[in-house]
């Protein structure tokens, strides 16, 4: 089979595929440096510490790669890997950056001398507010929470700090000059960052740009049971879009898009109709609690459909279970209403975990849904009435080996709940022998 059509069939192999690129992008300036002879009279662990250094920077430098929301890459592995990814390696490359200049302050104690700001050359001082503006946006980010940073601003000050730390590293990099005093090796990281740039302009600016020529209206908004509200869409002077049953889509709604206050929500909806596109959203912070009070007619914005979250890349598979906490029903409701409109008959098994019945969202939708499909239900109530006859408590590996079929390897698992009840069912399903491949998990919280 040739490298095309391989690529064409195998998710795997595009997968593996773009880890070798990212690999090389990160590794290619160093290799590029190395083509020139080392500037004499300098150790091993000074040449380390440079090193360390040109590679936290291309690994910075990738980071708006990652975030970039490019679909042919994030097809390959979904958001949620995505952002974790770009967390871990921004830690490495924040290690990195910052370990280069310890290992050269002991080798060489009197380069201590370039932490006095205002008497160190401008080179020196870049490489300070590099490392500030770095350190500022890790911190930021760790600890959004406990410093009580609201998600706009926070989101806002991430893009400038890493456009500042990567502008400002590099400069750092051409103002040493000892291994970018070559015209074309100046030219090659000159271009690496300007990509960076593009990158982020086109994130921030292009794309919301584009996004306003195709708005949508609301076109009702109405509550479900847990707490949750359903937002109706209809595009308005477009086609609008499907999507894959189980996706997302980041929300801008009653401002432009250039504000850069979106919000992503899993759609409600079939994924087969793009003249009306559903959320369901639960009200838990400032800008959910909002929902409600929206009224038919006011403009929103939508960028996706993303998420790799979907049966509908499972053709195959024998059937599903589907495991679901709180308003984490939203994506596989979608795909239970997208599966019976399609008329799907493989097998569903739905485990839904709410707090007490009347906490359990599209109750009566999911009950109609069993004329259409193949499809049991098990109720898990953490706080039950008297008279409950079904399943109390938490799904644990003993509720989880009593309904899930014998034959593990023969459906797919998906998970969307509270982190601490996905990590607990994905223990259990591990102790259970389903394959790891066989499990998808969808985050609530992106940011």
């Amino acid at each position: 089979m040739s490298l095309r059509r391989l690529l064409m069939h195998s998710p795997i192999a595009v997968a593996t595929l773009w880890i070798v690129v990212y690999l090389l992008f990160a590794l290619f300036p160093l290799l590029v440096l190395l083509l020139h002879p080392l500037p004499s009279g300098r150790g091993f662990w000074t040449e380390f510490s440079v090193a360390l250094g040109f590679i936290g920077l291309a690994l910075m430098a990738l980071q708006f790669v990652l975030t970039a929301r490019v679909n042919r890459i994030e097809a390959s592995y979904g958001i949620d890997i995505l952002l974790q990814f770009h967390r871990y390696t921004a830690m490495v490359a924040f290690v990195m950056v910052l370990v280069h200049p310890v290992i050269l302050f002991i080798v060489q104690p009197e380069t201590l001398q370039l932490l006095n700001f205002f008497q160190a050359p401008w080179r020196a001082r870049m490489a300070v507010l590099a490392m500030l503006a770095f350190l500022a946006m890790v911190v930021t980010t760790i600890w959004r929470k406990q410093l009580k940073i609201p998600y706009e601003p926070w989101r806002a000050s991430h893009s400038i700090l890493a456009v500042l730390a990567v502008g400002l590293g590099f400069g750092h990099a051409i103002g040493v000059g000892n291994y970018l005093g070559l015209f074309w090796k100046a030219m090659l990281w000159s271009g690496i960052m300007l990509i960076s740039l593009w990158l982020i302009i086109y994130v921030r600016l292009v794309k919301p740009w584009l996004m306003t020529k195709k708005p949508y209206i609301v076109e009702a908004v109405y509550p479900q049971r847990g707490d949750v509200w359903t937002l109706a869409l209809r595009p308005l002077g477009h086609a609008g879009f499907t999507f894959q049953p189980g996706q997302f889509a980041w929300l801008t709604l009653n401002i432009t898009p250039l504000s850069m206050r979106e919000h992503p929500f899993s759609m409600s909806s079939s994924g087969d109709r793009a003249d009306r596109i559903e959320f369901g959203i639960k009200a838990i912070g400032d800008f959910t609690k909002r929902i409600k009070d929206y009224k038919p007619g006011t403009k929103a914005y939508l960028d996706g459909p993303y998420g790799v979250f979907t049966i509908d890349r499972y053709w195959d598979t024998a059937g599903f279970v589907l495991i679901a906490g709180g308003v984490g029903i939203t994506p596989i409701f979608s795909i239970l209403l997208s599966a019976a409109e399609r008329k799907d008959d493989r097998p569903f098994l739905l485990i839904y975990a709410a707090a007490t019945w009347d906490d359990v969202t599209y109750r009566e939708n999911l009950e109609e849904l069993k004329q259409a499909l193949d499809l049991k239900i098990v109720y898990v109530l953490r706080k039950a009435q008297d008279d409950w006859e079904g399943e109390t408590g938490y799904v644990d590996q003993a509720l989880l080996e009593k309904y899930i079929p014998l034959h593990r390897g023969t459906r797919q698992y998906f998970i969307c709940a509270a982190p601490v009840m996905m990590d607990a069912v994905e223990r259990a399903l591990f102790e259970l022998n389903v394959p790891i491949t066989n499990i998808h998990m969808e985050h609530f919280n992106l940011a």
